[in-house]
């Protein structure tokens, strides 16, 4: 059996909350608020890691809760526990008794949907423990035999399936089942006494099997072994001001951070992002359109429905260099006046929704990767990125490169090391000079932190190139 005969039997029980109960609690006590819901939610989640020719750690855990939410005005309260219940929820909504009664009409109920944008397949069930563990141990085998330089490999394989009702006040109610898998090889290699490393993940909103295709996984090795080879050969950054070409795909993580999170609801209501009150305005470079589109099937950053039951689709943000809108959950958008867009998303049960993105992306523009290429004098070409670092009011950003190379006269040379990209959203996106027709989006590994809440997030871009750009590095330009 792969999941529950009906997976909400996960979230009711007759001794304790039955669907008619969850409608008529969450009326009673959320009945004079503008706005607000109760979230049910069950999860599972493992996560294996193979380390040194070993299975290190797996580990297996299950929670199920409610969050209790109501809103009036710029006023939110919100309660929640790991017991799902009558008497828990009723402990909860003392909770509202401080919330002004609503002095307008209640915002109206998210549009219902039939759309499922993935399977309802528990992934965790579907293939049992000593094959997950066997995937690890052919990984690890698979990795060594490739290159005598490799000596280490680790690979994480981790999953979750979650069971999630939201039930309104005016007794509108979405169920939607969420599973997530990953698949994340990394690898040292050493040669001459120099120790480098290379690193690959995909995942997204699907079950286990596509993971265990030889096809994909001998595909994560190589990307990893690939990068890791690249990065022994590699010599200092140069430093400096200059041409930058980011890859298509990953490095759309650039774009996540130091513009996406600026173009979400909250930051610009309250005034505090770099892009607040300049809708109309031209804030990128003519070309520069950017979406986020939580309704791509199967992607780690796609819900068929937010977590205030909102369904998600295609929101334009940026459309040719101009500011058109915002990322909104329902509490912002009805402050600023505008629609939902589906962005309402919480890390779990435990926590109050806010605006966050989904698969955030530049469309592709009509530039040959290879002629954008030859644009460049001296400059870096950026495939992937590692950690970084955004200051969301000033949009100011520092991103390490974990694969890079020189360009010099139009070609690709050495591969550096050491490299730091250190700018500014708004700025960044006026210099963007050529704009290439390979968008791709990411392989699925992306976790987005904001206020203390982590979620899977999606990112992408075609290949870019950006006039200007500040390189950190330890070698001359």
């Amino acid at each position: 059996m792969t999941f529950a005969p009906d997976p909400r039997s996960l979230l009711y029980r007759p001794d304790a909350l039955d669907p008619d109960a969850a409608k008529r609690l969450t009326a009673d006590i959320l009945g004079t608020a503008d706005d607000g819901e109760l979230y049910l939610q069950y999860s599972a989640s493992e996560a294996f890691a193979f380390d040194d020719g070993r299975l290190k750690t797996a580990d297996y855990s299950t929670d199920a809760g409610f969050g209790l939410r109501g809103v009036s005005g710029e006023t939110t309260a919100f309660a929640h526990a790991n017991e799902i219940s009558e008497a828990a929820i009723r402990r909860a909504g003392e909770t509202m008794q401080l919330l002004d009664p609503a002095n307008q009409p209640r915002q109206a109920p998210p549009r219902p949907t039939n759309r499922h944008l993935y399977t309802e397949a528990d992934p965790l069930a579907l293939v049992p423990f000593a094959k997950k563990v066997a995937l690890c141990e052919e990984i690890d085998a698979a990795a060594r035999a490739r290159d005598p330089r490799v000596v280490q490999v680790t690979a994480g394989l981790s999953g979750s399936w979650s069971v999630v009702e939201i039930v309104r006040p005016d007794g509108y109610v979405a169920t939607d089942i969420r599973p997530l898998v990953r698949l994340n090889v990394s690898l040292v290699v050493e040669e001459n006494g120099r120790r480098e490393t290379g690193f690959f993940g995909m995942g997204g909103r699907y079950v286990y099997d596509r993971l265990f295709e030889p096809e994909n996984w001998n595909r994560a090795i190589d990307e990893a072994l690939a990068q890791a080879i690249v990065n022994l050969s590699s010599e200092a950054a140069p430093a400096g001001e200059m041409q930058v070409v980011l890859g298509p795909g990953w490095p759309g993580v650039l774009l996540h951070e130091a513009v996406g999170h600026g173009l979400e609801g909250d930051f610009n209501r309250k005034g505090t992002s770099a892009f607040s009150g300049r809708i109309g305005d031209q804030v990128a470079a003519s070309g520069v359109t950017v979406v986020d589109d939580g309704s791509i099937g199967e992607r780690r950053g796609s819900l068929t429905i937010d977590d205030e039951g909102t369904p998600t689709g295609e929101t334009v943000l940026i459309e040719d260099g101009i500011l058109k809108g915002y990322m909104q959950d329902r509490m912002n958008a009805r402050l600023m006046g505008v629609e939902p867009t589906g962005n309402g998303r919480r890390e779990s049960f435990a926590y109050a929704p806010m605006p966050r993105m989904t698969n955030t992306f530049m469309r592709a523009g009509e530039d040959d990767p290879e002629e954008i290429l030859s644009r460049v004098r001296n400059g870096i070409f950026a495939k992937s990125f590692g950690g970084g670092q955004v200051d969301i009011t000033s949009g100011k950003f520092v991103f390490s490169c974990t694969e890079a190379y020189r360009v010099k006269n139009g070609k690709l040379g050495t591969p550096i090391k050491g490299a730091t990209l250190i700018g500014d959203g708004p700025s960044v996106l006026t210099k963007v000079a050529a704009i290439g027709n390979d968008l791709a989006l990411d392989e699925g590994i992306g976790i987005c932190g904001k206020a203390g809440q982590s979620i899977p997030a999606g990112v992408g871009q075609p290949t870019l190139l950006i006039d200007g750009l500040t390189v950190g590095g330890t070698a001359a330009a």
